[in-house]
């Protein structure tokens, strides 16, 4: 028992001692740690640490919030002073090539080595770049490829260009020659040479935002791929499959920055540029080939070099955007909340703290990237946001260890990719920011940025000034400038605030697309040409019918087996030929979305067939953001149309025809400014009928009356029945108001289907077409409406009837299936009835580009699908077995 007793003391007191041990360690690690932040607090990382990109002495596209502004070319011709102020300066070059392209010389010249030899140009010195630009300046063709810089930049930079004609590769130190760039701008700008780029998107953008280098005639092979329906389009497996090599496209993800690069990163690098002259060659091949097979006479040929040719050419028209959001990281904020903070709490106080921090978190992340040049999630993760505000940690301390934790736990973390660990040098550097708005000592969001961005770049800021963020601080206020200032009652705003926000999301719930909208599903010819992208339902219908076949599974695409009607670029309709992206076409938003009809429908629905025809064209994607802004001006456009062309927007009263002769000679022995005051509004009118036949008698007497006197107004002020509240109800809804409408329970529309078998002569005289059912109820009922005009004068009895009668200079027809009196009314077919009487098609087609005008000021948008343009015609002429054919119509009626 005694040597049991002493081993226990024993291990008791190892086991005292092993933690004294680790409490001491920890303790010392944690002092250690919090010398080094406090003493990073004094100043920024930045002033030990040269970046590479610190050493350009001017950036086209800096941190701040202004936009990026492109090239502007000194010439006085008329055709460059009717570009737009900050459009493509190579527009009309471009264009050209698009109708006429220049595909007749070869990518190669003679015999042509596979093998990639040890030889290659450094080009690090401005000699070495403009003896480059004389030797490209005398190719017909050169192969380009670029590489680019993002984790340790805020927009990114690209770092290496790589430069590859028939003889040598060249690869271009951008960093180097960051401020000379614009030597090679001639080169690349001039029609007569083609530059071969493989996925080229980027490449555009990229070349435009750091040196103003604009791409004119290009050749991507991606887009070759894309008109051969090769299985993949991607380089490594065109690398592969025409030139037998093997690339490593991991090292895609270097540090690109790095000087010298590595042997494996040069490799690469001359790898991805060199064979594209060869590539382009075998796939020109292949186009030329096909052409030939899929042709029965020299003259029907279908010339698919020539597509290739037009679709790379399209991506020259691209200009690069800065991303522009309404506040600093709003949008990201929304997306964390959305992934990592809905479904996991409610309306608690914890919950409403969490997310409000993540706000403020997300501000000030964006803004610290924007001041160090430093992507944002080399500033903070994602994660540690989340994490940060679920705990809400209260010293300094915890602070470095819930972030250090969490990107420990992350994969995605950058520092697998980096040699600096979480946290990053920004955190280390600013943690008292953090640390303050834990502690809401930063309590207003509107308050973080003014007070973090002159405590950075101030008069005593600690980080230092760049040509990256010196217009950041700058142009700071004009971004804010929008914004709403602070309330005094703090707590009344943020719950308004909160409140505004709860229902914003809930909205995006409820109506924003469930699913994609564009699959992207293809269309070809017989002779192969791509008739246009669409989704899936449309290839299903053809492929049903046996019209077509399935020549490709992954994007989905078939061919038709007959000859359609006209080919999308030869009616100018290049629109329909490009794919389109799942996002807002305002400010680029994927989470949410809605369709939005540029053109609204109260006017459109009345277009001819063949003007209307082409609706996807005006009906883009908008998130609700971008969707209200559009929506608002819409609707003071449609009040400018009602003034302008003097047909009110509105319908304000109506009548029942059967009260008005007794009604007329009241209003005619008043003064004649009372004649409105005749009738009561349509959507009152509803409303009481509604009311009083759902809650008639369980409601007050003295509200019962008040309604009963709104509906009365309606038949003249006589005794009404439940008969006359039910037609009450219907009046002026549409077929699909109605439907909605029985649905509803507690509805009684019986009489509805009482009204649908009267009135068959009246039917038979309605110019062939069988009228819908508000259309008998119109002319049973024969409806009275005054006009919002206002001015009170009137030239008839103060109340017309709705059948083709002048009321108070406006004239209104019977009401048919795609009118409703409690939206718009007749408003919009008086309007396009006008546009045809007076100006004809030509009156619709300006009056459709006046409405994308409308569109595009309001919304600015930077994400459009290539081909949408303002002059769209939207015309369409039908084939012979079409269903919207105007003579076939006619013979069926």
């Amino acid at each position: 028992m005694e040597v049991r007793e002493k081993a226990k003391i024993v291990i008791t007191v190892a086991s005292l001692v092993a933690v004294t041990v680790l409490f001491v360690a920890e303790y010392r690690r944690r002092r250690h740690r919090r010398k080094q932040t406090s003493s990073s607090l004094s100043s920024c990382y930045l002033h030990s640490e040269l970046k590479s990109q610190f050493g350009f002495k001017r950036v086209l596209a800096d941190n701040s919030y202004s936009e990026f502004k492109h090239l502007k070319l000194d010439d006085a011709s008329s055709s460059s002073l009717e570009k737009s102020s900050n459009g493509h300066p190579y527009e009309t070059e471009i264009t050209v090539l698009l109708e006429n392209p220049r595909i007749e010389f070869g990518f190669l010249r003679g015999e042509y080595s596979l093998e990639l030899s040890d030889s290659y140009v450094w080009v690090e010195t401005e000699s070495q770049l403009k003896e480059l630009a004389e030797i490209l300046a005398k190719e017909r063709v050169f192969a380009v490829d670029t590489e680019q810089h993002s984790l340790r930049s805020f927009l990114g930079f690209t770092a290496l260009i790589q430069i590859s004609t028939h003889e040598r590769d060249f690869l271009v130190d951008t960093i180097a020659l960051h401020d000379a760039m614009s030597i090679l701008r001639p080169v690349f700008s001039d029609p007569n040479i083609c530059k071969v780029f493989h996925g080229a998107d980027n490449d555009v953008l990229w070349l435009q935002r750091d040196f103003h280098i604009y791409v004119v005639n290009m050749f991507d092979t991606a887009k070759a791929c894309e008109v051969l329906s090769k299985p993949q389009r991607s380089l490594a497996y065109l690398l592969e499959t025409v030139c037998g090599v093997a690339t490593n496209k991991l090292l895609q993800r270097e540090d690109w920055r790095q000087r010298p690069l590595s042997k494996e990163m040069v490799q690469y690098a001359r790898t991805d540029a060199h064979y594209l002259l060869y590539i382009a060659d075998s796939l020109t091949a292949e186009l030329k080939q096909l052409a030939t097979e899929d042709s029965s006479s020299p003259n029907d040929r279908f010339h698919f070099l020539l597509e290739a040719s037009r679709r790379s050419n399209m991506t020259c028209l691209q200009l690069y955007m800065k991303e522009t959001e309404d506040f600093p990281g709003s949008a990201a904020a929304s997306s964390i909340i959305y992934r990592h903070l809905n479904g996991h709490g409610d309306n608690s106080t914890v919950y409403l703290n969490a997310e409000e921090l993540v706000r403020k978190l997300c501000a000030w992340r964006d803004l610290m990237a924007r001041i160090h040049d430093e992507s944002t999630r080399y500033v903070l993760s994602d994660q540690a946001i989340v994490a940060l505000a679920c705990k809400q940690p209260t010293t300094t301390e915890e602070i470095y260890d819930t972030i250090a934790h969490t990107d420990l736990a992350t994969e995605s973390s950058p520092s697998s990719s980096s040699s600096v660990q979480s946290p990053y040098p920004v955190i280390c550097s600013h943690l008292d920011d953090i640390y303050e708005m834990i502690l809401e000592k930063l309590a207003k969001l509107d308050d973080i940025l003014p007070v973090v961005l002159t405590k950075c770049l101030g008069t005593n800021g600690t980080c230092p000034i760049s040509v990256f963020n010196y217009s950041l601080l700058v142009n700071f206020k004009t971004k804010l400038s929008g914004h709403s200032a602070p309330k005094q009652n703090g707590h009344r705003n943020f719950k308004q605030q909160f409140t505004r926000k709860a229902s914003r999301e809930l909205f995006v719930k409820k109506f924003s697309c469930k699913a994609p909208v564009y699959h992207n599903c293809r269309i070809y010819a017989n002779d192969g040409r791509l008739l246009c992208y669409c989704d899936k339902r449309k290839l299903e219908w053809y492929l049903n019918r046996g019209l077509a076949k399935l020549v490709e599974e992954n994007p989905p695409a078939i061919m038709l087996l007959f000859e359609p009607k006209g080919r999308p670029e030869d009616e100018g309709n290049d629109f329909y030929i490009q794919t389109k992206r799942n996002i807002c076409v305002g400010c680029g938003e994927g989470k949410h979305y809605l369709r939005y009809r540029i053109i609204p429908s109260c006017y459109r629905v009345h277009f001819p067939e063949h003007l209307k025809s082409h609706r996807s064209h005006d009906i883009v994607l908008l998130c609700v953001d971008c969707h209200e802004v559009a929506h608002a001006a819409a609707e003071r456009y449609k009040k400018k149309i009602a003034t302008e062309f003097g047909i009110p927007l509105f319908v304000r009263r109506v009548l029942d025809s059967k009260e008005a002769q007794g009604t007329s000679s009241l209003v005619e022995d008043e003064s004649t400014g009372n004649s409105e005051d005749a009738g009561v509004s349509p959507l009152h009118l509803r409303s009481a009928a509604m009311a009083l036949l759902r809650h008639g008698n369980r409601m007050p007497s003295s509200r019962r009356e008040e309604l009963l006197q709104t509906v009365k107004m309606y038949y003249g002020g006589r005794d009404i029945s439940e008969e006359d509240l039910e037609k009450a109800l219907l009046i002026g809804l549409s077929p699909h108001e109605r439907r909605k409408l029985e649905r509803k329970k507690g509805v009684s529309v019986k009489h509805s289907a009482e009204v649908a078998g009267m009135d068959k002569q009246e039917d038979e005289n309605n110019d062939g077409e069988a009228p819908t059912d508000s259309e008998k109820i119109m002319n049973v009922e024969r409806s009275t409406v005054a006009d919002d005009s206002g001015d009170g004068t009137s030239e008839g009895d103060g109340a017309t009837e709705l059948n083709d009668t002048q009321c108070n200079g406006n004239m209104l027809h019977q009401q048919n299936s795609k009118l409703s009196l409690l939206g718009h009314g007749p408003h919009g077919k008086q309007i396009v009835e006008y546009l045809l009487r007076e100006h004809g098609e030509d009156g619709v087609r300006d009056f459709c580009q006046r409405w994308r005008k409308v569109f595009v000021d309001a919304v600015h948008p930077r994400h459009l699908p290539g081909g949408w343009n303002v002059s769209h015609s939207g015309r369409r002429d039908f084939g012979e077995f079409s269903v919207y054919n105007p003579t076939k119509r006619l013979s069926t009626e």
